[in-house]
């Protein structure tokens, strides 16, 4: 009889831990893998992102300019991966009550009060895009207006103020979409505030 009540206790115990490690394979699997764990994209999601990337004007900034037969135009062959890393500007010229700011002739970097800013890579490269961006942190940063959904504020003139009213299905359909586009390794210069802007400018100066 106490052998019997040993060998119940002992399959019990073993039922107990392997349901445990189930639970716990299970919680390491969506800390680890939170892409397998997310529902995928469907076809329809990634067609609503590409029409609201086209309708938003994202190739406007986020796309360089070049000249073509009629004047500037986006060169899609560099598509939504922001200011080209290998385009070096020279200290932009200055502002005035009338003229507040400037922007390059690629349409990819901006001056004015709030100091230099780029136009980033949304392209999903994992280095210099959106590759390590969740599609929560995409929202985020939308919604309030911050770097990476908790940094510094998102400078002029990116109209995230207007995108902020957009729904979060649609912030992540446009997420989604830019997971589709061919990922360019291209990394822009970080924002240059007010104070660094100046400093740069002065060190350019001939002596």
């Amino acid at each position: 009889m106490r052998n019997h009540e040993e060998s119940h206790k002992h399959k019990c115990q073993a039922g107990a831990h392997a349901v445990l490690a189930t639970v716990l394979s299970g919680i390491v699997c969506l800390l680890l893998c939170p892409a397998a764990s997310a529902a995928k994209p469907d076809a329809a999601q990634i067609e609503r992102g590409k029409m609201l990337v086209l309708s938003l004007g994202c190739n406007d900034c986020h796309t360089p300019f070049k000249m073509g037969a009629h004047g500037p135009e986006p060169d899609m062959s560099r598509m939504l991966s922001g200011h080209p890393e290998q385009l070096k500007l020279p200290p932009p010229p200055k502002t005035d009550a009338a003229w507040a700011w400037v922007g390059s002739a690629s349409n990819t970097a901006f001056a004015g009060p709030w100091g230099i800013s780029y136009a980033m890579n949304l392209t999903p490269d994992p280095a210099t895009g959106l590759g390590k961006w969740t599609e929560q942190m995409f929202v985020t940063a939308i919604k309030t207006g911050k770097h990476l959904g908790i940094s510094r504020p998102i400078m002029p003139p990116m109209p995230w103020q207007a995108y902020s009213h957009l729904s979060v299905q649609d912030l992540k359909a446009v997420f989604a979409y830019l997971h589709t586009i061919p990922a360019i390794k291209n990394q822009p210069p970080t924002y240059a505030p007010p104070l660094m802007a100046q400093q740069e400018a002065a060190a350019s100066k001939p002596r």
